[in-house]
């Protein structure tokens, strides 16, 4: 069995709700702030874990009480942070998150993640087996030094890039699986998709993206479901139906399910499916970081 190695953001998410999200210029009245330990990096670490993986981050946090908590949440979660520096000429990343009707909106304030380095990917142990996991709230020299050592060391890379920005070839080849959702396709792959869009439309967009080695991509499109290209064959999953109440770390919920499963041995395909049940638990609870589910809960939803 492998470990989960994770180089990633740690957050501390700052969470109003409202009936509605305000317009451009509106003022809405909110129903309460909430504080929850957060960030990509951090969320799909804490779901790695509890979902009973051996889970290491690489990340840093800012030497201020938003880093003492999120430090302390995550060993709590049984997450190895011996690769988690706190420096003290940065603060800890923040993000600011409105919720209204289970939908959200996110502004992420980088701190110490912005500091993240090649430096710091490089003195973490990576090994054949293990599953590396990145995505785009560190800067990008460090996330390539990161799948260059993991591919270099015969790991799984996944990568989530979110917030979307363009990735270089010299990155993708180094990408073994590609997991976004349909925003992050559009944007990649230069097309204007909709969530009504038929399946094949897609598919289509998420081809585009495949280079030479021809990664495979998972393509999370929330009450849809999961549309995958898997060893260039087309792999659905529909959407369990649940009642959601908070969507911000489903995403993450889903690639550290992911990244546990294959560090488990199981099969991308299984994995998928796995993957979806546990981020339909996590959109019923509130908050990223905390919502994650455990494999009983995860294996008690499958029945």
């Amino acid at each position: 069995m492998g470990q989960v190695v994770v180089a990633g953001s740690i957050n501390m998410d700052v969470v109003a709700t409202a009936d509605r999200h305000p317009a451009i210029g509106e003022t809405v009245a909110g129903r309460e702030v909430l504080y929850f330990p957060g960030g990509k990096g951090a969320n799909q670490a804490v779901a790695a874990a509890k979902l009973g993986a051996a889970t290491m981050l690489i990340g840093r946090t800012g030497a201020d009480a938003f880093g003492r908590d999120t430090r302390a949440f995550l060993s709590m979660q049984g997450v190895d942070l011996a690769h988690v520096r706190e420096i003290a000429d940065a603060g800890t990343g923040t993000a600011v998150i409105t919720v209204a009707q289970a939908d959200n909106t996110i502004i992420v304030i980088p701190g110490a993640n912005a500091l993240v380095s090649a430096t710091d990917v490089s003195a973490s142990v990576i090994r054949q087996g293990d599953v590396a996991v990145s995505q785009f709230e560190i800067p990008l020299p460090a996330v390539t030094a990161f799948f260059a050592r993991a591919r270099a060391a015969g790991a799984i890379t996944i990568l989530n890039p979110a917030p979307a920005m363009p990735i270089d070839r010299e990155l993708m080849a180094l990408v073994d699986i590609l997991i976004v959702n349909e925003s992050e396709l559009s944007l990649l792959a230069g097309l204007e998709l909709h969530d009504t869009d038929p399946d094949a439309r897609f598919v289509d967009a998420a081809s585009t993206l495949q280079t030479d080695h021809r990664p495979n991509i998972c393509v999370t499109l929330g009450r849809r479901g999961v549309i995958a290209l898997v060893d260039g064959e087309v792999h659905l999953e529909t959407a369990r139906l649940v009642k959601a109440i908070d969507t911000t770390g489903a995403g993450d919920c889903f690639v550290g399910a992911i990244a546990a499963r294959l560090a488990d041995g199981h099969s991308l395909q299984s994995a998928i499916g796995y993957a979806n049940v546990a981020a339909s638990l996590c959109v019923q609870r509130m908050g990223a970081g905390p919502s994650m589910p455990t494999a009983q809960e995860v294996s008690d939803a499958i029945g």
